[in-house]
């Protein structure tokens, strides 16, 4: 479940000549401008102990949306990414104040962690899953040179290769062979919840006798 912070910051103040107009704002711009936001919000986030997976910056009606990705080993939980949401906010702040504006226009702040759909693609991405199931496009993985599809979970990871346990066996890929892995989602099966019901159901008799 992707974890948001509710941070959000306007900057309230009347914009004008064309690149407050909508629509008129150039693909250089905003390049310009989310590496200067990477530029102050990596720092922060590197400050507090977290990975920026990701900065985007897109338009939603008249203002922009400021969305950053965070992560780190064991994850984050609500509390961290709102600790981040602040300390980002109050750095862009400054930002502004001392150097001009950042993002044109009125903006919202949104600080999460990474959803289960975000792709693997470093090797902290797959040592952070090891245990889940992942599919994978393995490069040259056929007799005839093209690509294959894996499906298996990750048993080992570090900073060079993969290890993956599939049905068939328990292989390992260097990541320059594999394409960007994709966490499955998995349900657990009806007979076992049933199982572990019927458990719960017996342990609560028994606090009740006693």
């Amino acid at each position: 479940m992707t974890q948001r912070g509710r941070a959000t910051r306007t900057t309230g103040r009347p914009r004008g000549g064309q690149a407050a107009r909508a629509g008129q704002t150039s693909r250089g711009d905003l390049a310009a401008r989310r590496e200067r936001l990477r530029s102050v919000v990596a720092p922060v986030v590197q400050a507090a102990g977290y990975d920026l997976e990701d900065l985007t910056v897109s338009r939603a009606g008249r203002r922009h949306v400021v969305r950053v990705i965070v992560d780190a080993d064991g994850g984050i939980n609500l509390d961290a990414v709102a600790d981040v949401s602040r300390a980002v906010s109050t750095a862009l702040d400054a930002a502004e104040e001392s150097a001009g504006d950042i993002v044109a226009g009125e903006y919202q702040l949104e600080v999460s962690s990474p959803g289960v759909d975000r792709p693997l693609t470093l090797p902290r991405h797959w040592r952070r899953n090891v245990g889940r199931l992942v599919r994978v496009t393995v490069r040259g993985g056929t007799p005839s040179g093209g690509d294959r599809q894996v499906t298996g979970r990750v048993a080992d990871a570090d900073t060079e290769r993969v290890v993956l346990e599939t049905d068939a066996d328990r292989a390992e890929w260097a990541y320059a062979d594999l394409g960007p892995g994709r966490v499955q989602v998995e349900f657990t099966r009806l007979d076992e919840l049933a199982e572990s019901e019927d458990v719960d159901d017996d342990d609560d008799v028994e606090d009740e006798e006693r």
